[in-house]
């Protein structure tokens, strides 16, 4: 089926409108298609056909370009190649499409369109005749075709110069040798056009030529061409190998039409360079042996693999990424121990402990260079600065700094990666971070670490533990690169704001650093060499426009921010700017193109006088501007009655004060807890009730009606306020006990006491966690006398000097302790202290 001598093609042929290539008679071409009149073609025609009619199609070139054609039938070119489908591969990747191999058996013509949809179906002639046919010695040329046969045997020598220029131990240039000798000659115009490489045109050109004739005189210059461009590429090769890349390149760029095979696969000559100049990338990323191995074996599947293939882009794209990584690139720590310390402390006011342990790594770093990158994690409440340190971290070191966001993460392949075999597989955030920062030894910093999640597609707190480990980091494999990574000279650093989420393996990988909340001095010196020179600069006020006093600053702090952190601090002094900038906005004076004409008196007089600079906020422009005072001294207050306690909590967001209420009424001994409490909380009160029964002749506590049994007919509510906050932890049993003691004895507890502390059932104190944020929220309340447990006595070095010096710390090791620090004049008789 090489030629048109021996086809009677069908009279009504479907026909296949291609815009990539032509295919001529005798050749064999590759098509994809993706069309919806072509997709009908070959699942109706090619799919279901029996028969080898079936199989036969018209392969018409569509000269429009396909970016703008639409759905009407674009016009049609008016001679084409009848073809048959030996091949038919169907894909969905990445859109749905099939892939034809088409061998041309002759040439026809359209003569009418019989329908358009699903797809063409048109009558046509065939047009390659019989009569127009020569041997392919020449025999049967007549003397009316002398010329024929004079292109015929012109055209037969050039095609043997040609393949005898290229180098025949190449199995595809020996068999068109042999072809070249057993075709007939009337085919080779088609079959040699081909396969040297043409434009589209110049093959339209070639198709268009129904003469024989008039086909040879189109494809003879072609072929000389050819022919020329071989001679000057071996010209040059002889010269020298840098002249011979000079030409090679200028070939590749097409500055002059120096043509070459296209033989087999037209794209091999590209596809070729492009793979050696990757090569030398891969050999030149410093990249380790086991990956080095694991890039030239996907380098050889790459080079055997044909680029309409899904996985060849796959492959590429994993290649791309490999020579990205950096293997071997760092950058150069600054050791400098004195500069670091200047520049932390410019950058951050406080957090002692954090710069410490910057300046202790810095100082082992400088000596010993192989030190492993530590893990550290910042444990804190929000908005003191943890994400902040860090960047001033990396820019202490001079690394580079970046930041992977891991609040709501579920899925174990943000932090391994997926494997190659999903479609829109792609490396986790840690190598893809490599990848972005171009440096093995970043500072990465993983933000909100306790708010990973987890769902069916895995733990990722789980896949973080390699990660983290300094023994095992040295070789992380990512499951997009399946070869191990060093990690070990990258500083991590995570953030959270509450390590009881936080798995306790991960955990265990991790050195811990507490960040409290800062106390009333320190905010006030964060804003004035922090936050108020920032909110002037991004509102456009300057020193000169705005002032805000310290005793302003310590009224904001109080009064309208009662937090940990600085943020809501921040948003204060922001909304004072905005009012200040409208001041000075109105009070400006625009200039007038006129300045000679005068205003009129009336609008003289609307115009707002300029206000006097500067603008300094005292209490009256405060309430102005922020309106109300939002947090009020409500401590004195509320314990103006029997059973009413005040204690200490530890939220994520810093400490906060407490109060626990308490009252009885006539009924069964019933107690009813409400305020939303966990397990632990509902544990605590039924132990403080538990204790003050067993010591209710003691401490002489009686029930309603006068009885020694203190639930002897009496229900007890038990209150914790602000019901729509869930309450849980093992600090509140102090305070539910001194709340009902003041409930059953009907004494007042003293306005001024605040206490934490967890109970034993035999009234012992236990230590409880987070001192300092409880501490710092009771010193904002205003509170001057603090109950704490014996054993956390210890945890008041963290306290600022300043703070300890406005409280009155009360440590007990037992329930009478606390009762007798939290009652005035104590709470035990004198004369029962000593049976206690």
């Amino acid at each position: 089926m090489t030629s048109g001598s021996g086809i009677q093609i069908p009279s009504r042929l479907p026909l296949l409108l291609t815009h990539e290539g032509v295919l001529l008679p005798g050749s064999t071409v590759r098509f994809s298609v993706d069309s919806p009149r072509n997709m009908h073609l070959v699942s109706h025609r090619l799919l279901k056909g029996t028969s080898l009619k079936s199989t036969i199609i018209g392969v018409i070139p569509n000269t429009r370009d396909p970016e703008h054609d639409t759905d009407d039938l674009p016009s049609l070119h008016k001679i084409g190649t009848a073809g048959i489908a030996v091949q038919v591969v169907g894909s969905n990747w990445p859109k749905p499409h099939y892939t034809l191999l088409i061998t041309g058996l002759c040439r026809f013509s359209v003569t009418s369109l019989l329908k358009e949809r699903p797809f063409v179906l048109a009558e046509v002639e065939q047009l390659d005749k019989l009569e127009q046919y020569t041997s392919p010695a020449g025999e049967g040329v007549t003397a009316e075709d002398g010329e024929l046969g004079e292109l015929s045997q012109k055209f037969h020598q050039a095609a043997i110069q040609l393949l005898g220029m290229l180098d025949m131990s190449v199995p595809v240039v020996a068999k068109l040798r042999r072809l070249l000798d057993s075709l007939p000659r009337e085919t080779l115009p088609d079959v040699v056009a081909s396969m040297i490489r043409t434009s589209n045109k110049e093959k339209l050109q070639v198709l268009d030529a129904v003469s024989l004739e008039e086909r040879f005189k189109k494809a003879l210059p072609m072929l000389t061409r050819q022919i020329e461009g071989l001679k000057l590429l071996q010209k040059t090769r002889k010269i020298s190998p840098d002249t011979e890349k000079r030409v090679l390149s200028v070939r590749k760029g097409r500055v002059f039409p120096v043509q070459q095979l296209n033989l087999d696969d037209e794209d091999e000559d590209d596809d070729g360079d492009d793979t050696t100049a990757l090569e030398r990338k891969v050999r030149g990323a410093n990249m380790t042996e086991a990956a080095l191995k694991v890039c030239l074996k996907e380098l050889r599947r790459l080079k055997k693999m044909p680029q309409s293939m899904p996985e060849y882009a796959l492959t590429r794209n994993y290649l791309d990424l490999m020579v990205e990584l950096p293997w071997n690139k760092s950058t150069k720590d600054c050791l400098d121990i004195r500069a670091a310390r200047t520049l932390l402390d410019n950058d951050h006011y406080a957090m002692d402990k954090l710069k410490r342990r910057v300046l202790e790594y810095l100082a082992v770093r400088q000596l010993k260079t192989s030190l492993k990158g530590p893990i550290l994690c910042f444990v804190g409440p929000p908005g003191v600065g943890k994400t902040s340190v860090g960047r001033s971290i990396a820019r202490t070191l001079g690394r580079e700094f970046h930041r992977i966001a891991l609040g709501g993460v579920c899925d174990q392949s943000d932090i391994r990666g997926h494997r190659r075999t999903y479609v829109g597989s792609m490396p986790g955030r840690i190598i893809n971070g490599l990848k972005t920062v171009g440096v093995n030894n970043p500072v990465f910093l993983l933000d909100e670490v306790d708010k990973l999640g987890k769902s069916l597609q895995g733990d990722p707190a789980a896949a973080l533990l390699e990660v983290l480990d300094p023994e095992q980091n040295h070789s992380f494999t990512d499951h997009y690169l399946n070869v191990a990574f060093d990690l070990s000279q990258v500083l991590f650093i995570a953030t959270a704001n509450a390590t009881a989420t936080i798995p306790p393996a991960l955990l265990d990988r991790m050195e811990v650093l507490q960040v409290p909340g800062y106390t009333q001095e320190e905010k006030v010196e964060i804003a004035h060499r922090h936050l108020i020179p920032n909110q002037l600069e991004q509102h456009g006020l300057t020193p000169q426009q705005l002032q805000i006093p310290q005793n302003t600053t310590t009224d904001i702090i109080g009064r309208y921010t009662r937090e940990a952190g600085v943020r809501s601090l921040e948003r204060k002094i922001g909304a004072i700017c905005r009012a200040v900038a409208v001041k000075v906005a109105e009070g400006h004076r625009v200039p007038r193109s006129d300045a000679s004409t005068p205003e009129s008196p009336a609008k003289q007089g609307n115009k707002a006088a300029p206000p006097e600079m500067p603008i300094v906020i005292d209490h009256t422009a405060l309430k102005d501007i922020l309106g109300p005072p939002v947090f009020e001294m409500e401590v004195s207050e509320r314990l103006t009655l029997p059973g009413v306690a005040l204690g200490l909590a530890w939220t994520p967001l810093g400490g906060e004060i407490m109060f626990v209420e308490a009252s009885r009424m006539e009924g069964e001994g019933q107690l009813t807890l409400t305020g939303q409490l966990g397990d632990v909380m509902k544990e605590s009160a039924h132990l403080a009730i538990s204790w003050l029964r067993a010591n209710a002749k003691v401490y002489k506590l009686t029930n309603i009606v006068g009885g020694p049994d203190p639930l002897e007919g009496t229900d007890i509510h038990l209150h914790f306020p602000a019901g729509a906050v869930t309450k849980d932890g093992p600090s509140a049993g102090v305070t539910i006990v001194t709340c009902l003691a003041s409930l059953f004895s009907g004494r007042l507890v003293r306005s001024d006491v605040a206490m934490t502390g967890e109970i034993t059932l035999r009234g012992l104190v236990l230590p409880v966690g987070g001192i300092k944020d409880k501490v710092l929220a009771a010193h904002r309340a205003g509170v001057k006398r603090i109950i704490l447990p014996k054993r956390n006595e210890k945890d008041l070095e963290e306290i600022p000097a300043n703070v300890r010096a406005d409280l009155d710390f009360v440590t007990t090791k037992n329930l009478d302790e606390v009762l007798n620090a939290a009652f005035d004049g104590g709470f035990t008789h004198p004369q029962l202290t000593s049976k206690l």
